[in-house]
C-alpha cells in the first residue's frame, strides 16, 4: 500500500468531518431552493379535454332564421367528423428496454451520472465554510485566509462538493508547499539531531523509526537515550535499536542527560557515525527545569562540536489539536527548533492543525506519522496530505 493510500485511509476522521460538513452545506441550500421553487398545477386529463366556448365575433343579420336541427342520416359509409382533440390513441409500442449508449459512449465507456447538487457561493455559504474549517482545527486566521482565497473570483458561482474539495485541496497544498522539506543531511560527521517534545507526543517512537530508516539507507546511526527520568522511554529505544541494528547509549535512571549526551557524541565520533540522535525529556509543567536541561545539553556537546546540534526536531501529537501551536511557541523559546514531525494523524479528527502550524510558523515539516509500524512515518508531501485531508480521490 502506498503511503498516500495509507494516509487517506487513516485520515478518515479528519476527511469525513470535512466531507460531511461540505455535503451538509451544499445540501442545505439545495433543499431551500427546491422549497422556494414555484409550484405549477399538474395538467389533468379533464383540463386537456376542457372545451372553451368563445363568443361568436360576428352578430347574426336581421331577419336571420336558424336552420332546423336534423338528426344525422345513418349510412354505412357515412363518415362522422370527430372533434379535433378526440383522437384515437396511438398503438402501444413494445418496451425497448435500457437505452444503449451511442458510439462514443461505447468507445469511452461513458455512463450518464446524476448531476451533483450545487450551491451558490455567497456570504452565507462562505461563513459556513469558515466555521467548518475552524472546527477541523485549522485555526481562525488560517480558516479565514483559506476561505477568502477559495472565494476570490468565484462569488456567485454554483459549486458542487467535489469542486469545493478540489479548490480546498489546492489552497491547502499551496500553504504547505514551502514547508515540506526532508530532514537535511550534512557532510559534517557526526550530525547531531536533538529531538524535543512533550511526553507522550511520540518522540521515542519517532527516533526509533528515523534511526531505522537512516540505517536502511546506509547511514551509521547512534542513539542517546537522554530522557533519563523515564525508564519506559529508555526501554522502548532499546527495542528499536535492536530492530534496526543501531547502538543505544543509556545511563542510570535520574542521571544527568547532558553527561550522557557528551559521552554519546564522543562515541559517535570514535566510531565514525553519520548521525547521533539524542532523546530528551519533555516535562512542560516545569519549563524552567526543562529549559536549563536543554541548554546544558547544548553547552556540553558544543565543547566537542561548536556547530552542534545541527538539527532540533520538535515532535508533535496531532490529537492535541490547537495545543500543538502553544507547544511550538514554548519549545521555540526553550530551544532553537529547526523542524517539525507530526505523529498520530491516524487517531484524530484534528488533522487541520498541521495547516495552521505551516501557516503561522513556517517551520519545515520533515515527516508525518500515521501508525506504529516503521513505514508509518514518511516524508511530508503537501499535495497528498491536502487530498487526504479533504477526502479527495486521486
Amino acid at each position: 500500500m502506498s503511503f498516500f493510500k495509507k494516509l487517506k485511509s487513516r485520515l478518515t476522521r479528519s476527511s469525513s468531518k470535512l466531507e460531511q460538513g461540505l455535503e451538509e452545506i451544499v445540501a442545505e441550500n439545495a433543499a431551500r431552493e427546491e422549497a422556494e421553487a414555484p409550484m405549477e398545477a399538474p395538467e389533468t386529463e379533464e383540463r386537456r379535454h376542457e372545451v372553451v366556448n368563445l363568443p361568436d365575433p360576428t352578430p347574426p343579420a336581421p331577419g336571420y332564421v336558424p336552420a332546423p336541427v336534423t338528426e344525422p342520416v345513418e349510412e354505412e359509409n357515412a363518415q362522422i367528423a370527430k372533434a379535433p382533440l378526440d383522437v384515437e390513441p396511438a398503438p402501444e409500442q413494445p418496451d425497448p428496454g435500457p437505452r444503449k449508449p451511442g458510439l462514443l459512449g461505447r468507445i469511452f465507456g461513458a455512463e450518464t451520472k446524476a448531476a451533483e447538487p450545487r450551491r451558490v457561493l455567497d456570504d452565507e455559504m462562505l461563513e459556513s465554510l469558515e466555521e467548518l474549517l475552524i472546527a477541523s482545527d485549522m485555526g481562525v486566521d488560517t480558516a479565514l485566509r483559506v476561505s477568502a482565497n477559495l472565494a476570490e473570483g468565484r462569488m456567485g458561482r454554483k459549486l458542487s462538493v467535489s469542486e469545493i474539495k478540489t479548490l480546498l485541496a489546492a489552497e491547502i497544498a499551496r500553504i504547505m508547499e514551502p514547508v515540506a522539506r526532508p530532514l537535511p543531511l550534512f557532510p559534517k560527521k557526526p550530525q547531531v539531531v536533538l529531538v524535543v517534545g512533550v511526553n507522550g507526543s511520540g518522540k521515542t517512537t519517532t527516533i526509533g523509526k528515523l534511526a531505522s530508516q537512516f540505517r536502511a539507507a546506509g547511514k551509521k546511526v547512534v542513539i542517546a537515550a537522554g530522557d533519563t527520568f523515564r525508564a519506559a522511554a529508555v526501554e522502548q529505544l532499546q527495542v528499536w535499536g535492536e530492530r534496526a541494528g543501531v547502538p543505544v547509549l543509556t545511563a542510570p535512571e535520574g542521571s544527568d542527560p547532558a553527561s550522557l549526551a557528551f559521552d554519546a557524541l564522543k562515541k559517535a565520533e570514535a566510531e565514525g557515525a553519520d548521525l547521533l540522535m539524542i532523546d530528551t525529556a519533555g516535562r512542560l509543567q516545569n519549563r524552567a527545569d526543562l529549559m536549563e536541561e536543554l541548554a546544558k545539553i547544548v553547552r556540553v556537546i558544543r565543547k566537542i562540536d561548536a556547530s552542534a546540534p545541527h538539527n532540533t526536531l520538535l515532535v508533535l501529537d496531532a490529537t492535541t489539536g490547537q495545543n500543538a501551536l502553544s507547544q511550538v511557541e514554548v519549545f521555540r523559546k526553550i530551544s532553537d527548533v529547526s523542524g517539525l514531525v507530526m505523529t498520530k494523524l491516524d487517531g484524530t479528527a484534528k488533522g487541520g492543525v498541521l495547516v495552521a502550524l505551516a501557516d503561522k510558523f513556517g517551520l519545515p515539516i520533515h515527516a508525518i506519522g500515521v501508525g506504529e509500524q516503521i513505514d508509518d512515518l514518511a516524508p511530508f508531501d503537501p499535495e497528498e496530505f491536502a487530498q487526504a485531508l479533504v477526502g479527495l480521490e486521486t
